[in-house]
């Protein structure tokens, strides 16, 4: 393990493997970097890149501060990109996408930006956050009700039925799911209102891959086209076979061929 400090002191912890241009890994939702996707993903980019993988702030062995914004996340990513060498190319997933995209418009040294399973709603089939939502989180999981906080995200921002969720309390990862349910209100203070930012992506001049499973939810199907309209630079792909638990082994390949050409 590796750290790097952020501009507000916060140390943040990474990984580094392979050699070659250097990519950096941006979890998403109950995602740090020991979290097996990430830990795949990085094994099979490593052959070709030097990948960074990493635990967002408040996650794995990363510190975190007293308040959040999103800014500071989005230094923590220039703070790896600057240990990499000044630039990289960055993937990110689902929410980790959103933040990654941000960072792009805020002018990050990014060289290529990769995205999977973008949570944007621009159709009546996805789901609608109540209004507090954010602070519903934080106040659940601030009352050691972290157990509420993940059904609550997963029913009310992901549109998971309510007796799949209830099921998965008694599954043995609900443990994991349970301490990073603080860092749920993070994801949603970057998602906002969970709608597109048409005007923030346009903003993006790097070029970009939005990438979605074909057997995912149908709003996601629209939120990533939508997505890679808004873009300046981008394509769109859809991996066939696959949904919000994304096989690595199957992404890496499309991320390789977007990176090195």
């Amino acid at each position: 393990m590796n750290t790097v400090q952020s501009a507000d002191g916060t140390a943040i912890a990474y990984d580094r493997s392979g050699e070659g241009e250097p990519l950096v890994l941006v979890g998403g939702s109950f995602s740090e970097r020991a979290h097996p996707t990430m830990t795949q993903l990085a094994a099979e980019l490593a052959p070709h890149f030097t990948v960074y993988n990493y635990d967002r702030r408040g996650r794995g062995d990363s510190a975190d501060a007293p308040e959040y914004a999103v800014e500071r996340e989005i230094e923590d990513l220039a703070a790896l990109i600057a240990e990499a060498g000044g630039s990289a190319n960055v993937f990110g997933l689902s929410a980790g996408g959103v933040l990654a995209l941000k960072a792009a418009a805020s002018g990050l040294d990014i060289t290529r930006l990769a995205v999977y399973d973008l949570p944007f709603v621009v159709d009546e089939t996805g789901p609608k956050p109540p209004a507090g939502f954010t602070e519903k989180l934080a106040e659940l999981a601030a009352t050691d009700r972290r157990g509420d906080a993940v059904e609550f995200f997963m029913t009310e921002g992901m549109g998971a039925p309510a007796e799949a969720v209830a099921g998965m309390r008694f599954a043995p990862f609900w443990a994991g799911l349970e301490a990073l349910a603080h860092t749920l209100p993070y994801d949603t203070t970057i998602m906002g209102d969970f709608s597109l930012p048409g005007e923030e992506l346009a903003s993006v001049k790097v070029p970009a891959l939005v990438v979605h499973g074909g057997d995912a939810d149908p709003w996601l199907h629209a939120g990533a086209r939508a997505a890679a309209d808004a873009l300046p630079d981008s394509r769109h792909h859809t991996l066939a076979g696959q949904g919000i638990a994304v096989d690595p082994a199957v992404l890496a390949p499309q991320l390789r061929k977007f990176y090195e050409n």
